[in-house]
């Protein structure tokens, strides 16, 4: 274990997986801080279990508004941040022990390996999926508060070989939820941009998606669970435009669709 790192978890109603996120967690450093967002099923009654320190955070429909917050809780110098639906491995974290005892790099990229179903994602965009997830706080300077945000950091940023393990969908209904919360974030951003919706858009959207993720990038290679993946990342990309075109008036509405004509 590195006492000159900390490992930082960001949860909301994570009972069913915070647990196990902290208990691999343990295999790297003995500091974990966990940051939570009004969390109401269990999860605090687990942290309080396993006596890990956390801060309350207000919640949000989404972890990055928390991502700063959260690393100025930190003390030592490098600080890991995981989701709750994350996972170390042995392999990384000998990894990470090797990679902080370089000064050549300020962060690093790690690769994910993305679960579906109890599936591993190989292909469809999915694999590595590179995110900045080890930061050496010195030269940390702010993470911006947009969804799918990433960190401003001084330095150069390196590059992990073992992934973690992202446990990121696991049954269709928790897929659903998170996608109604998550594209109707979407959907307000390219509403303020003014972008347009219409029914062509519909489904230039949805093809172009399930083209781009089941033959650009083969995801068809995974089998059922990658069809269906490909399939469900096209559903959502349509819904955020649905849900965009549900924002403007009734005239505004109709004028898009006469442009169609």
């Amino acid at each position: 274990m590195n006492s000159n790192l900390t490992v930082l978890v960001f949860t909301h109603n994570e009972e069913k997986n915070v647990k196990e996120c902290i208990n691999a967690a343990k295999i790297l450093a003995k500091n974990i801080i966990v940051i939570d967002s009004q969390s109401t099923d269990k999860t605090i009654e687990i942290l309080k279990s396993k006596r890990i320190k956390f801060y309350s955070f207000p919640y949000q429909k989404y972890v990055e508004p928390a991502r700063e917050f959260g690393i100025s809780k930190v003390k030592s110098d490098w600080v890991l941040i995981l989701d709750a639906d994350e996972r170390i491995t042995k392999l990384l974290a000998l990894e990470i022990m090797e990679k902080i005892k370089d000064k050549k790099f300020s962060y690093y990229y790690l690769p994910r390996k993305n679960i579906f179903i109890n599936f591993w994602l190989k292909h469809g965009g999915w694999w590595p999926d590179y995110q900045i997830r080890l930061i050496n706080k010195k030269y940390f300077l702010s993470w911006p508060k947009e969804i799918h945000s990433t960190p401003k950091i001084k330095g150069k940023g390196g590059y992990f070989k073992n992934p973690l393990i992202h446990l990121f969908h696991g049954n269709l209904e928790v897929m659903v939820k998170k996608t109604i919360i998550f594209e109707e974030i979407e959907a307000n951003l390219l509403y303020q941009a003014g972008r347009k919706a219409n029914v062509f858009i519909f489904f230039r959207k949805f093809l172009g998606e399930f083209w781009r993720r089941c033959f650009k990038f083969l995801g068809f290679l995974d089998g059922n669970i990658g069809i269906m993946e490909a399939i469900y990342q096209a559903f959502s990309k349509t819904i955020t435009y649905l849900f965009l075109y549900e924002k403007y008036s009734p005239n505004e509405k109709s004028r898009s669709l006469h442009s169609l004509s």
